[in-house]
């Protein structure tokens, strides 16, 4: 009955986001001197985006009661330990990292934005995560290719030799075999445990489309993370701190999420202004926002993964 509940949730979500979706993207479209500045996309994502990984301090409670460690200190240094080593590690190899994260954050996109809908999760195929997950990855690039390219060089890559593959890659439509292979990915996971919820694959599939097309890059990312893969993330996270009543769940989320959000928050702005000693403030938010996004993701994730190897 609560899984019911919260996948009625999710796919009412689903359905108003896609309606968002298509609604700002007519206005954008008819009125295009429209302009959001790359510090509300920071806003947002210091808000709404980071708050569903904004437990992960509870979630490393339980890590540290499997292993048997009562200091919940050593589990804050280890998080904050492999962040800041994320960040170091992309000013001496920013490509490689890169790289990394772009792989990292497809299969957790896929994965996370799926996962809810399958009865036998653990039977599933990593690498169909991350070709569901690519879609994310490879949209800005289907619609606007060069201002991703731009974006990749306020990140610190300076390797011709990347940019040299990914143009090859777009003068070869590989970036539409790379599509046509996580539509199919969609396809499948569609059709696996059929049920009607499984709709809003399609409806989202279509919203993330919709987005890439009318919005830039950062704009497109922003919406995304924020409105459907932080959101749904949440939805979770609170129908499991209150089974039973969704609005105490929700209560207790927000007073739960607050500490951790506003200390990520505090250490981002810190960021920002140490950044824009160096470069413009808008070169600063693009390097502040996708930097301090790898550094989370991988401590997240890593978590995450610790947690369904032991539950398994």
């Amino acid at each position: 009955m609560i899984n019911n509940h919260i996948n009625k949730i999710n796919f009412l979500h689903s359905i108003i986001f896609f309606i968002f979706t298509s609604a700002t993207s007519i206005i954008f479209d008819q009125f295009q001197n429209l302009n959001i500045s790359p510090i509300i996309c920071l806003l947002l994502i210091l808000s709404i985006g980071i708050s569903h990984g904004a437990l992960d301090n509870q979630k490393g409670r339980k890590l540290l009661d499997i292993y048997r460690i009562k200091s919940i200190y050593v589990f804050y240094s280890i998080y904050l330990m492999i962040a800041v080593s994320i960040i170091v590690i992309w000013f001496f190899t920013p490509t490689l990292s890169l790289i990394t994260f772009l792989i990292v954050a497809a299969y957790h996109f896929g994965k996370e934005d799926t996962e809810f809908l399958l009865s036998n999760k653990f039977n599933t195929n990593i690498v169909l995560y991350f070709s569901k997950g690519s879609l994310i990855i490879i949209a800005p690039l289907m619609f606007h290719f060069t201002e991703t390219i731009n974006i990749f060089k306020l990140l610190l890559i300076q390797n011709e030799n990347f940019y040299l593959f990914l143009s090859f890659v777009e003068n070869n439509y590989i970036i539409f075999f790379i599509f046509f292979i996580s539509l199919f990915v969609h396809v499948y996971f569609f059709m696996k445990d059929f049920k009607i919820i499984n709709m809003l694959i399609f409806f989202d599939f279509i919203s993330i489309l919709i987005l890439n097309h009318f919005f830039s890059p950062l704009i497109a990312f922003t919406i995304y993370f924020c409105f459907l893969h932080s959101f749904r993330h949440s939805i979770s996270l609170i129908s499991e701190l209150d089974k039973l009543n969704f609005k105490n769940g929700l209560l207790i989320f927000i007073q739960k999420a607050l500490l951790l959000t506003g200390l990520t928050s505090i250490f981002y702005i810190l960021s920002l202004y140490f950044l824009s000693n160096y470069y413009q403030i808008n070169d600063a938010i693009f390097k502040t926002i996708f930097i301090g996004l790898a550094s989370l993701t991988f401590p997240h994730i890593l978590l995450e993964y610790l947690l369904k190897k032991n539950e398994k």
